[in-house]
């Protein structure tokens, strides 16, 4: 059986991209995107679960970000889940999970550009790590 780690979300930017120039001149994006569910509970009562998905986007796709994504945007993105960790300034171990992205298409009506901008990685040379 092949193993595939890939991942697809639609959701709302929480706030702006921050994107970063490397002192090679490669892009990187970073924001997070909300997806919230909404269910009713044993009460009836209303409820809504929001869940935030941290994102990095390299390259051409860092630049689309920075030129078309900000605070409110509702995206589909796609790509792949990414685990680090790392000891903080007073030894505790940390971790984070985010998507690597390979794919976003921008879901807004007022988006004029062509919203189902795409770069691969293949396209790009791959990620820098």
């Amino acid at each position: 059986m092949a193993v595939n780690n890939s991942v697809k979300l639609i959701g709302h930017v929480g706030k702006d991209p921050e994107v970063k120039t490397l002192d090679n001149g490669t892009k990187v994006a970073n924001f997070s995107i909300a997806i919230s569910k909404s269910f009713k509970d044993k009460d009836g009562n209303k409820q809504e679960n929001t869940q935030w998905f941290n994102l990095v986007a390299w390259r051409k796709l860092a630049e689309i970000v920075e030129s078309y994504i900000k605070k409110g945007s509702h995206l589909a993105v796609e790509g792949e889940l990414t685990n680090s960790s790392w000891d903080d300034k007073d030894g505790g171990k940390k971790y984070a999970t985010e998507v690597l992205l390979s794919g976003i298409l921008m879901l807004d009506k007022k988006a004029v550009v062509d919203a189902s901008a795409r770069v691969s990685d293949d396209q790009e040379g791959g990620v820098p790590f």
